[in-house]
């Protein structure tokens, strides 16, 4: 009975370990009985089969795609009886994977002419018939018009109640769904009873390749009717043997003892070796209540091997700090002290020679917590300036229609201030437009003068300029604000690489500023860095200098800890290199270590790069502002990432198993990926490095490794950590499977799940990988 205790005594290993075998099944929610159809069974599980909106999308609907003034087809959509998945009809057959979308990638739904395309293309369809789903990553925005305006209502209705669903799911909740879903796939003839055929393809669509005599040892043993089919409970009983987490298991009686279940204070103990904050016996007790799935364990304040897996497949078992998810930070400092995410040729959503330029980039950069965005603004006809990559043949979008964007999404995700870096080729009479739109569209939300409270010797906080627009562009002189136009050579900004190739017409009016866009910059005056110091003249926080990386590794290199301190008192932008034809980046992480807080990247190109700049803002709420360590920060700093000192920390990583992988070709049924984690460091140079475990042959379901992989660390405040998971090939590069990265401060202790992303940043529930971390400081 769970009532009955026997507390038993036993010793713990030093190190975590993983048995080869552990038979105690893992449990699912009960069988549901074999009647019905196993994707409406998804669907109920989230309780939505009954919704009138779920049911028409169920139904499907014919909408009219548009993506241009005569580019409008109609089109089938469907939502899947997974709930997850989007089918869509298309002109010429596609592989199957290529007629879905799924609702976890979707980024917004948006009513009415809210997209860039609607507004331009749409004006044959009422805004009441409009609608927009905006993608996590690269993929497109898809642009719809329905036939009638309650048919669009029912989609954005429906499509909202799935993603807030899905949302709350919980992991454990998520990956019954996930396993259910190809469950259906599998069941060929949809009669809800699965042939051992059946079930070598389910074995297959999961991404495992199980030896033939072993998979049909396990279908024998669940098949109780001995007819060669399994139906209702004996489903149930294989997808409980299959989804078995042996590793978890071992733990769990580790600490439980012969009783199986744990009291309070034995999961005490387990909180106290992972190392948890604040690890209490009411905060036991309170994880007991919230993750127990037993009632009557619960009354009588035990764990059960179910709600021990619900905990550490949760938030909370996570390997990201949940405390360090909301804005933990302090707000109230020098704009300065802040490594804030930003944004170079922010309208591009490609590469910077042919792509496209698009106030929907704009967009998406916010939606990623970008709080410095890019634009190139140059002459335009009819007298309004516009905005495109200079020289080139990338598409060319208006100044008005991004200031509206700013205006419109800038402050959806995050409340702290947005900086707009202007890089100004226009002549004077369109300067002042610019300058008309910005202080119109923008109205109250634009910082036109210094704030009355503010110290002049720092610039202002985060805090301070909630919901305000700054303006980083080149400012008049103050003795010739209204007379000469011309810009003082001590003034004027770096030019970017491109400029090599303008016109001499075109660099005369570059340097050239209308008395309008010059009140407008307050706090970013775009300067020219010359030299550093070791000693620097009174510091002069409104002044922003912007630096090609070259330039930026070079003084990194030669000046060090100058560099540094410079950077504690004003602000520095870092692009790439205009001969990054193809909108490349560079590793933002060696800026970083010199302080440098606007660190721009082309945020339309995926890459470690990005997957590092996402990793160093996941923290603090995502909102685009992250406090720089103590030693990037002090003016007086004697830190130089060059030369950064001795190992102060050791971090210990065990690699111990991962769950449900995704398959890298869908449409190849027999392609298993064969799986390898590789762990990376990215911090000071002398930190730098990466490790990798052996790969498992044809195993992305629950492969294991066991594999300890251990660093040493010069300055630890500074490590991001990258765990990424590749597709082993002998005869090529590795394919990317998925990756985590994060701030090796908000990494916890312990036993912990790490959830994986996709290149774009998107989720790859129900993908984990399950690790065991160490960190060691002396």
């Amino acid at each position: 009975m769970l009532c009955g205790r026997w507390r038993s005594c036993r010793r713990r290993p030093e190190e975590p370990s993983v048995p080869a075998q552990v038979a105690t099944p893992v449990a699912l929610a009960p069988p549901d009985g074999g009647s019905r159809r196993p994707g409406l069974r998804a669907l109920k599980k989230m309780g939505l089969t009954e919704d009138e909106d779920v049911r028409a999308m169920l139904r499907g609907s014919r909408f009219c795609k548009i993506r241009s003034r005569t580019w409008h087809k109609e089109r089938l959509y469907r939502l899947q009886e997974d709930g997850l998945s989007v089918w869509f009809q298309r002109r010429i057959p596609r592989a199957p994977s290529q007629h879905i979308f799924f609702v976890q990638h979707i980024e917004a739904v948006r009513e009415g002419h809210q997209s860039e395309g609607l507004r331009r293309f749409g004006g044959a369809f009422p805004p009441s018939r409009c609608l927009t789903i905006a993608f996590k990553g690269r993929r497109k925005n898809l642009d719809l018009a329905a036939a009638t305006a309650e048919e669009a209502q029912r989609w954005v209705r429906g499509l909202a109640k799935l993603r807030a669903r899905l949302d709350a799911m919980s992991q454990r909740e998520r990956l019954d769904h996930w396993i259910h879903a190809y469950l259906h796939r599998a069941d060929s003839d949809q009669d809800s009873k699965m042939s051992f055929k059946e079930i070598k393809s389910l074995l297959r669509m999961v991404n495992v390749d199980m030896n033939d005599m072993y998979a049909y040892r396990l279908f024998k043993e669940c098949d109780h009717s001995n007819n060669e089919r399994l139906e209702g409970a004996e489903i149930e009983e294989f997808l409980r043997r299959l989804l078995k987490r042996p590793e978890l298991e071992e733990i769990f009686h580790r600490y439980s003892g012969e009783d199986r279940v744990l009291s309070a204070p034995e999961l005490l103990e387990f909180l106290e070796d992972q190392s948890e904050d604040g690890a209490t016996l009411a905060h036991a007790q309170k994880l007991i209540h919230t993750y127990e799935l037993n009632e009557t364990a619960k009354q009588h304040e035990l764990m059960t091997l179910d709600g021990f897996m619900m905990y550490l497949l949760s938030p909370e078992g996570a390997a990201l700090d949940l405390a360090h998810t909301c804005v933990f930070q302090d707000m109230g400092q020098p704009l300065s002290h802040y490594f804030i995410s930003s944004s170079h040729n922010t309208y591009l959503t490609d590469s910077q020679i042919g792509g496209l330029s698009s106030t929907e980039a704009y967009v998406r950069a916010f939606a990623q917590g970008c709080r410095c965005v890019e634009l190139d603004c140059w002459e335009g006809p009819g007298g309004e300036p516009i905005i495109y990559h200079g020289h080139t043949l990338t598409s060319k979008i208006l100044f008005r229609d991004v200031v509206q964007t700013v205006r419109d999404h800038a402050f959806t995700l995050s409340p702290y201030p947005v900086i707009l870096s202007l890089e100004n080729h226009c002549g004077l009479e369109q300067q002042a437009v610019m300058a008309h739109h910005l202080r119109t569209i923008l109205g109250d939300a634009l910082v036109t003068q210094g704030l009355d409270t503010q110290n002049p010797e720092e610039l202002p906080s985060p805090e301070q300029l909630k919901g305000r627009v700054l303006v980083k562009g080149k400012k008049l002189p103050a003795a010739r604000s209204e007379d000469g136009r011309i810009l003082s050579d001590q003034e004027e900004e770096e030019e970017e690489e491109e400029e090599e190739v303008e016109a001499a017409e075109q660099r005369r009016r570059a340097k050239q500023i209308s008395p309008e866009l010059s009140a407008l910059v307050v706090y970013c005056c775009a300067t020219r860095l010359r030299t550093l110091r070791p000693n620097p003249v009174p510091p002069q926080p409104c002044q922003v200098s912007s630096l090609s990386e070259r330039k930026a590794k070079k003084l990194i290199r030669e000046a060090g800890n100058s560099f540094v301190r410079h950077n504690a008192h004003q602000l520095t932008r870092v692009y790439p290199l205009g001969l990054r034809m193809n909108s490349a980046n560079y590793s933002p992480q060696e800026m970083w270590n010199s302080g440098c807080q606007l660190v721009a990247l082309n945020f339309q190109t995926p890459g470690y790069e990005m997957d590092l700049n996402a990793g160093r803002f996941l923290i603090n709420g995502q909102c685009g502002y992250v406090l720089k360590p103590a030693c990037l920060r002090q003016p007086d700093t004697t830190f130089d990432p060059e030369c950064p000192g001795p190992p102060r920390t050791t971090l210990t990583i065990q690699v111990l198993t991962a769950q449900q992988l995704p398959k890298l070709n869908t449409e190849k049924p027999n392609s298993i990926v064969d799986p390898l984690v590789r762990v990376e460091v990215h911090g000071v140079p002398a930190d730098c490095a990466r490790k990798e475990t052996n790969y498992v042959l044809n195993n992305g379901f629950n492969p294991r490794w066991g594999q300890t992989l251990q660093f040493q660390l010069r300055a630890p405040e500074l490590a991001l950590v990258r765990f990424v998971v590749e597709d082993y090939d002998v005869t090529s590069p590795n394919d990317f499977v998925g990756q985590f990265t994060l701030p090796l401060d908000s990494l916890k202790q312990g036993y912990r799940h790490i959830h994986l992303l996709s290149k774009d940043g998107a989720s790859l529930s129900p993908a984990t990988l399950f690790v065991h971390i160490r960190i060691q400081r002396f």
